[in-house]
């Protein structure tokens, strides 16, 4: 793009102290080893695969627009790297035609190797002003600054190609392996009956699909959109791919594979549960019956007591049980799904009301029961000690029996009676441990 411009006479002024021919040595083989490693790094660029693909894509977006920028940018440093390759072959010219160069060849050489006797002509077209400042026809330059400006134009050329390149090898691949899974999720969803428009795990599957090939398309178009830099890095490709919508597609797939693995799972042990439903439904309903009996007992056998009412059988549940099995008949696993769950925590419940229900209602049973062996155990207590036969403890004992062996029973009675026999036992047989010494002597 640029050429070296016409080297002034050296008639004009040296730019500083004329060179000695040490210095001279030493800047011509430092320049030299500049070339050699800016010709490195320009070939480098030119064969780095984000080039490349950079060159063969439909661009779109911000990647476009930059890209545009960089192919100039490029095109430009080799025009700049042909005029510093000129001037320093003409400076090694001028430094071999003498073993020991004479004052006219150093007063040249120092206005090479120091001086602004580059000059740029952009013959290409005038570049954009972002590359190289302010547009201009051409420009003029030291050897110094024409390596300035190269380094500056290849870092910022390298940086849009290291990240777009980086992009492209870290997301798209990821995101074919994201849609054969999904791939297989989908297919296991239509196996199970789980499709768009019949479950919310179809629809998030479709949505996920939708996603997935967008944010592709969008990738391969326009890689810098989903760059982000590094903070404070000002190395060519300092940053990282932005991963935020492929890391929230890959979330929600793994949900919905959740979703899916349970209604297989449903599918799998779906005639198991159903049956132990049933079991656990009959058992309620047994109890519930069991229940009702018990209350008309206690209604005929127990007088003055508050016996709580039994409910029905569970009919409600029952008819979804029915329907859960029409799904499983039909194959609707992912309607049974849900169901099942429902089912399995709702009857649990119904059997616990249901056994709450009949220990409530025999309460009144278990009231007596335990009054009758009191009576009996006290009876048997003051027989060991001798008093089996004392007339008022007959007659408290009888009196509390005819209560608790009658039908309907008073249980608040009963509990008198039997409190009185208690006590009247108590007393006598305190007064016989009182009066045991008199007696033996």
């Amino acid at each position: 793009m640029g050429v070296a411009g016409p080297f002034p006479g050296h008639a004009g002024s040296p730019p500083g102290p004329v060179m000695d021919r040490d210095e001279v040595d030493r800047a011509l083989g430092r320049l030299g080893a500049e070339h050699e490693a800016i010709e490195t790094s320009l070939l480098a660029l030119q064969d780095h695969a984000g080039r490349r693909l950079l060159e063969g894509a439909d661009l779109t977006g911000v990647t476009k627009e930059r890209w545009a920028t960089t192919e100039q940018s490029i095109t430009l440093l080799w025009g700049y790297f042909d005029a510093y390759a000129g001037a320093l072959a003409e400076a090694r010219s001028v430094r071999a035609r003498r073993r020991y160069p004479n004052r006219d060849d150093l007063l040249a050489l120092t206005e090479l190797l120091r001086g602004q006797g580059i000059t740029v002509a952009h013959a290409a077209g005038r570049p954009d002003s972002s590359i190289t400042g302010p547009a201009k026809l051409s420009e003029r330059f030291t050897l110094e600054e024409l390596v300035t400006r190269m380094n500056e134009l290849y870092a910022r050329s390298l940086d849009m190609v290291v990240a777009s390149d980086a992009v492209w090898s870290a997301l798209p691949a990821r995101i074919d392996l994201l849609a054969a899974e999904l791939h297989r999720t989908r297919s296991l969803a239509h196996s199970v009956g789980v499709r768009p428009g019949e479950h919310p795990s179809g629809d998030d599957l479709a949505a996920i699909t939708h996603e997935l090939t967008t944010l592709r398309a969008q990738v391969i178009s326009d890689p810098l959109a989903f760059w982000l830099s590094g903070p404070g890095s000002s190395a060519p490709g300092g940053g990282r791919p932005d991963t935020t919508r492929y890391d929230r597609a890959a979330r929600a797939l793994d949900e919905v594979r959740r979703e899916i693995e349970a209604v297989l799972a449903v599918r799998q042990d779906a005639e198991q549960r159903l049956v132990h439903l049933r079991d656990v439904l009959s058992r309620a309903d047994r109890t519930l019956t069991e229940a009702r009996s018990a209350r008309g007992e206690v209604l005929a056998k127990i007088a003055a007591s508050e016996v709580p009412a039994v409910s029905g059988p569970a009919t409600a549940l029952q008819e979804r049980l029915a329907a859960a099995s029409e799904y499983r008949r039909h194959a609707q696993w992912h309607r049974l799904s849900p169901l099942l769950e429902t089912l399995e925590r709702e009857a649990e419940e119904e059997l616990l009301r249901a056994r709450e229900s009949l220990t409530a209602v025999t309460a009144p049973l278990a009231v007596r029961a335990e009054l009758r062996g009191r009576l009996d155990a006290y009876k048997a207590k003051v027989a060991r000690h001798g008093l089996a036969e004392d007339p008022l403890l007959i007659e408290r004992y009888d009196a509390a029996r005819r209560m608790l062996w009658s039908a309907p029973c008073d249980l608040r009675v009963a509990t008198q009676a039997v409190l009185r026999y208690q006590e009247t036992a108590a007393e006598l047989l305190s007064q016989r441990r009182a009066a045991g010494p008199e007696d033996r002597r």
